[in-house]
């Protein structure tokens, strides 16, 4: 929707191409994630938090036995498969662009999961999850450029991963020390980590005006509501620091991702 109110012009096909492509790419993310870990996560000694949060059977289905690790990975080469068989659909040069992001997320994850387990400093965090960075900036390249838009949107997005990833690390905490993981709560303890996030939502804000010009009246709006929502999600995180209170807090910050999405949405359809 942004790149239509860019570029001008407006696909349903392209549009409905997207939603069906970014879907089957994140699904294969999130399998080859179970893959990477499917050692590891057997390790896991709490299941009450994160495991229902994300997922509705409430187990993961490889150390569970669901599936085998080879089902898995016949899974997500058929999702990889499938996605670049829509993103083939795409003209050139967007098309290259997807392609592009798509081979640079799948290595950030594998580095992402690998790098946490053996590190005295989180470069696995601010390097790997660049990844999730650069998911609004390829629907984005579906039908926009590498321009301005594009850069402002992924340096405003940035902060905001990584700020979320922390809030992640602290409600895992006790899953995370039970595999040796090296995340940001195990280097730096809850109050380091709310200290973290905290620090990454203010950039966030702070590169908000420069993404802001880019957007419309209606859909600036949208996103003052939810920069308040982050400092009040970021106000309760600090006030108790534990992973109960990131539990709570994690669907504000998952909130103001949807309200991001709707704003920009709402605002292009209202200009139609």
């Amino acid at each position: 929707m942004l790149a239509f109110h860019t570029y001008g012009g407006f696909s349903w096909s392209l549009t409905i191409r997207a939603i069906i492509g970014s879907l089957l790419g994140f699904e294969a993310g999130f399998v080859l994630n179970d893959y990477i870990d499917r050692d590891i996560d057997k390790k896991d000694v709490e299941f009450n938090k994160l495991t229902p949060y994300w997922r509705p059977f409430n187990r993961r289905p490889i150390p569970s036995g669901l599936i085998s690790p080879q089902t898995a990975l016949f899974v997500f080469i058929t999702l990889v498969v499938l996605t670049s068989a829509i993103i083939l659909t795409l003209p050139s040069p967007h098309n290259v662009y997807i392609f592009g992001i798509m081979g640079y997320s799948f290595f950030m994850e594998y580095f992402y999961q690998m790098k946490k387990r053996n590190q005295t400093f989180p470069w696995a965090q601010l390097i790997g999850r660049t990844d999730f960075t650069f998911f609004p900036v390829a629907g984005y390249l579906c039908y926009g450029h590498l321009d301005r838009t594009a850069l402002l949107y992924a340096l405003f997005f940035y902060p905001w991963v990584i700020a979320h990833l922390g809030l992640n690390d602290i409600i895992d905490i006790k899953n995370d020390r039970a595999r040796d993981l090296k995340t940001i709560t195990v280097l730096y303890g809850t109050q380091g980590t709310a200290r973290w996030i905290l620090l990454f939502t203010i950039i966030h804000l702070i590169s908000a005006p420069f993404f802001l010009m880019e957007l419309g009246s209606i859909a600036r709006g949208g996103f003052i509501v939810a920069f308040l929502i982050l400092i009040y999600a970021n106000y309760k995180l600090i006030k108790e620091e534990s992973p109960e209170r990131g539990l709570s807090v994690l669907p504000l910050f998952h909130v103001t991702l949807i309200i991001y999405c709707l704003s920009i949405i709402i605002d292009f359809a209202l200009h139609l």
